[in-house]
């Protein structure tokens, strides 16, 4: 065919890909959480100390919370920064943790809640697809 054009494809090494896969699954976080503040009664309850389906907003449920929500930020740039064996398990381990924690969040959630959550798992579920299959290295045998 005359005037096709036939562009070039990049094959992102599988640590770039962990790293955009979770880059993207904070991005649905974030969003998430913030869409949520306009569900009517969502500022009134925060006010009153409120976190939903957590409860009270004690100091250890805002740290608890805070430590879930950090790991997926650090795991974009540790996908870059660890040794390919323990960023292939952290993300493999993760990826389900993260995936589980979604699905039990789905009940009696909001409509734009499900559907960022149905994303949120097939994004973790790619990062522990991704990680199993991890190329091997044939030099090292």
């Amino acid at each position: 065919m005359e005037g096709l054009v036939v562009l070039e494809e990049y094959r992102a090494p599988t640590k770039v890909k962990l790293a955009a896969l979770w880059a993207s699954t904070m991005f649905c976080y974030i969003y998430g959480d913030y869409f949520g503040l306009y569900v009517a009664g969502t500022l009134a309850d925060m006010n009153h100390g409120g976190m939903g389906p957590l409860g009270h907003a004690t100091p250890g449920v805002l740290t608890g919370v805070s430590l879930m929500m950090a790991i997926p930020s650090l795991m974009v740039a540790l996908s870059l920064l660890l040794p390919a064996s323990i960023c292939r398990w952290a993300c493999i381990l993760l990826g389900l943790f993260y995936t589980a924690i979604m699905a039990v969040s789905l009940p009696g959630s909001e409509p734009f809640y499900k559907v960022l959550a149905a994303i949120e798992m097939a994004l973790t579920l790619a990062i522990t697809v991704v990680a199993i299959r991890w190329p091997r290295d044939m030099r090292r045998g």
